[in-house]
């Protein structure tokens, strides 16, 4: 089973991981705290000090088109936020 799905790469995420040390990912939806720190400490072989994690429901989207209304929904995911140890960084662009 694979616990991370991807990391969160925005502007909000990369300020908060230069000034606090947090990262963000997009996990699976039954993975819990200790599964997703070992997850973590194992691929970026980093000291996690301490796991977030919130989910986020799909939400409602409609649009008009020449042929009438669409609506859809867009997916539901969980999300953690990961605070790892001083000293310690996270570089995602490493692998490209």
């Amino acid at each position: 089973m694979n616990i991370l799905i991807k990391p969160i790469i925005t502007e909000k995420m990369t300020a908060l991981g230069e000034k606090l040390k947090r990262y963000g990912f997009v996990v699976d939806k039954s993975a819990n705290k200790l599964q997703i720190k070992k997850a973590v400490e194992e691929m970026y072989n980093v000291d996690v000090r301490e796991v977030n994690t919130m989910r986020y429901s799909g939400k409602s989207k409609s649009r008009f088109t020449k042929t009438g209304l669409i609506s859809g929904k867009t997916k539901a995911y969980k999300k953690a936020i990961i605070t790892i140890a001083e000293g310690e960084t996270i570089d995602f662009y490493s692998n490209i």
